[in-house]
């Protein structure tokens, strides 16, 4: 019997290869409160990704982090736009800052938000804009130039890059992590299933320092230098535990984007190699070095996806089906408004994700190909 392949597998660091940095917390008797291992990430971060231009802080998860960069972003206004293609984090961080978000289709190649019907909904919703919070899909470093022109038209913008911390973007004007320099919100996920995972954790950055700084102080009950509330806060921060273990994840990461980028070229060279490319079949059109948490892909028109799930789990491949279904077919978002949404549907009905982890060998890719072809 063929052994099973799982979706994921996470691989945090053993705790021998942080034990030092545990018996550091034992010796300072600081757990939280930004100590001096939480302090020291936030800094090699900001250095190193972002070359010490703006801010960078932890916050427990991404969905804080969302919540608490939307409360702040946010200009008067009704309504959030976003892509219905994203998790349900992005709607719910926009309802939690007393939004309603409304929802725009998405790119048929990159399956980031559509400028047109961004700009549309623009157009249509005026000084009802709040916010815009694109979604970088599935770690693309998609480009940023126009969501920082709204930015300078004074409509913020927050965006959700879960899966992309540690992507780089080399083309263009970018050059460098994605999202360097960019005046918005940034809100990056450490949880266990991403490419820098900690079990739970975030990281949310800005090109603007002092717009880090208050998200930082209102992560901290909105305290003021006196440790009085000055602001609308509540409680984001990390404790000093998910800080050593995120500084020993640190360690390993480039190496852990390399294999993660290698499994990934793997399956596009699969892909070719057995002619699935020509049968319909689409991979995502990704911007930028990125740190792959899956392999994303759309079944050809006309095959049933589902089908095709049920047929990998008898061949114990385990398959999973993210966006689908998307934001607005979702019961706490079915009411919220939107456009056509054309692309998004039709991404819902045929997205696959395929499996993808470190250590992940070659013929487990050729077997998951495989199983593609029927």
């Amino acid at each position: 019997m063929m052994s099973s392949i799982p979706f994921l597998r996470p691989s945090l660091p053993v705790v021998d290869e942080y034990v030092n940095l545990l018996r550091s917390i034992d010796e300072t008797h600081l757990y939280s409160n930004y100590g001096p291992l939480c302090s020291q990430f936030e800094s090699q971060v900001l250095a190193s990704f972002f070359q010490n231009q703006g801010g960078f802080c932890t916050v427990t998860n991404a969905t804080i982090g969302l919540m608490l960069a939307v409360r702040l972003a946010k200009r008067k206004g009704r309504y959030a736009i976003m892509p219905s293609f994203t998790f349900a984090a992005t709607p719910l961080a926009a309802q939690w800052a007393g939004l309603e978000p409304w929802f725009v289709d998405v790119d048929p190649h990159t399956w980031c938000m559509d400028l047109n019907s961004l700009t549309q909904a623009i157009s249509e919703l005026g000084d009802e804009v709040a916010v815009v919070i694109p979604y970088a899909t599935f770690g693309t470093g998609m480009a940023l130039e126009p969501y920082a022109a709204l930015q300078a038209r004074g409509i913020p913008v927050v965006i959700d890059a879960a899966a992309s911390f540690g992507t780089k973007v080399l083309e263009d004007s970018a050059q460098g992590h994605f999202g360097l320099g960019f005046p918005g919100y940034i809100v990056f996920s450490f949880h266990a299933t991403k490419a820098f995972g900690i079990g739970e954790g975030g990281g949310v950055y800005s090109g603007d320092a002092e717009a880090v700084a208050r998200l930082k102080r209102a992560g901290n009950f909105g305290f003021a230098s006196d440790r009085a509330s000055c602001e609308q806060g509540l409680n984001s921060k990390i404790s000093e535990y998910a800080a050593a273990l995120a500084l020993a994840t640190w360690q390993i990461y480039p190496e852990k984007i390399r294999k993660r980028q290698a499994i990934h070229k793997a399956y596009l060279d699969g892909l070719e190699c057995s002619g699935l490319g020509g049968k319909g079949w689409q991979p995502q059109r990704t911007r930028g070095d990125v740190a792959f948490q899956f392999m994303p892909i759309l079944c050809p028109p006309g095959q049933n996806r589902d089908q095709v799930v049920a047929r990998m789990a008898e061949l114990s491949i385990e398959c999973r089906t993210y966006f689908s279904p998307a934001c607005h077919q979702q019961h706490q978002f079915a009411a919220c408004p939107h456009d056509g949404l054309v692309v998004t549907e039709r991404l819902s009905r045929c997205i696959l994700s395929l499996p993808l982890w470190e250590d992940m060998p070659e013929s487990t890719v050729s077997r998951v190909i495989e199983g593609l072809t029927g």
